[in-house]
């Protein structure tokens, strides 16, 4: 049955075309700060390693919530490795040892990156698509990201 919310099948497209980047970009860094959770060493491992837990949880949250805002949009969604590493504005880290400050900043920077996107894309969701349901979702992504970029900056510092 088609989606009758308000916004056109046009514009519907759009926001969901910049979902799937999202949804992409959270399973990466998903997969990213599991790794990091997995093979953390040194003087702050388990401090580490449970902030990590917790950074991975809540990306585990966010993606399954993109994934049913694509569907609240009336689209299926993505669902392969393939497809999120073909659509994903980051970049996997494939070395195997890289230290710790290394992981903090390359992370710092995914989390930096979706905020700038997130941002960037905002003004068309509200402005152009009128999907102020989309809107809303966002700005509390916004704030998760800002929030996790916060606290690995300050291990940097």
């Amino acid at each position: 049955m088609k989606t009758n919310i308000g916004i056109t099948e046009k514009n519907t497209k759009q926001s969901v075309t910049i979902l799937e980047v999202l949804l992409a970009n959270e399973m990466l860094l998903y997969v990213k700060t599991r790794k990091a959770h997995w093979n953390i060493t040194g003087e702050s491992f388990m401090e580490l390693h449970k902030l990590f837990q917790l950074q991975y949880t809540e990306l585990e949250a966010s993606v399954d919530e993109i994934a049913e805002r694509i569907g609240k949009l009336g689209h299926k969604t993505i669902g392969t490795m393939s497809e999120f590493l073909k659509l994903a504005t980051l970049k996997e880290h494939s070395a195997k040892d890289y230290s710790t400050k290394e992981v903090l900043k390359e992370l710092l920077k995914d989390h930096e990156t979706v905020v700038v996107e997130l941002r960037e894309s905002l003004e068309l969701y509200a402005e152009k698509n009128n999907d102020l349901g989309t809107v809303d979702f966002l700005t509390g992504l916004i704030q998760q990201h800002e929030t996790t970029a916060w606290i690995l900056r300050r291990y940097l510092n």
